[in-house]
């Protein structure tokens, strides 16, 4: 039954329209007894169904946006452990670049990761405690991006260098002056075998 009267309601507007557009074209009046006999109007052919457009698809809902917490920094994989044939390398403050005397620690720490080529090595970026929790987790992992650049500049495999930032989170030294502080701007290197 409606699949009919959707048929009828799409042939009633072009049925309509064609009478509209094609119309009887106006004769002159005539007397009654020369009209000639009215002509049936021809049967119209029975329509073709059309079929009936397909629904859109809805969009897509996008879920709420939810602004995540920030992750605590993650602790350094078990297997890492202290080596003692690399070195920490400290930084002035609020910078991330490699001074002399530690690019001198830095080279002999390349020639060990050369001399070992089935060592890993993790950089773990360290700051002082001034400076928001954010900003010091920024500026650990360009001092241990730094140390990484140094050891791949000098024929290490960037595949076997992982880094990390600990930002102001894991201090070695707790006092509240600058000595304490320097200790604590550093990249530390731990290694485990592949």
């Amino acid at each position: 039954m409606n699949k009919h009267i959707r048929t009828v309601a799409t042939l009633l507007p072009v049925i309509s329209l064609t009478l509209l557009l094609a119309g009887c074209p106006k004769r002159p009046a005539m007397s009654v007894a020369t009209a000639p006999p009215p002509v049936p109007p021809p049967a119209a052919a029975p329509p073709t169904p059309v079929a009936p457009p397909p629904a859109p698809a809805p969009a897509p809902v996008a879920p709420p946006t939810v602004a995540p917490a920030p992750a605590p920094p993650p602790a350094p994989p078990k297997e890492y452990r202290a080596n003692a044939a690399l070195q920490q390398i400290f930084f002035a403050f609020d910078k991330a670049d490699i001074r002399p005397n530690d690019a001198q620690t830095l080279a002999a720490s390349a020639a060990y990761l050369k001399a070992n080529p089935n060592q890993l090595v993790l950089i773990e970026g360290h700051c002082d405690e001034r400076g928001t929790s954010e900003y010091n987790l920024a500026l650990g992992e360009r001092r241990a991006k730094s140390a990484a650049n140094y050891l791949v500049a000098n024929g290490i495999e960037a595949s076997r260098i992982t880094t990390i930032s600990y930002g102001k989170e894991r201090p070695s030294c707790n006092e509240r002056n600058e000595a304490c502080w320097a200790k604590n701007r550093n990249d530390t290197f731990l290694t485990k075998e592949k």
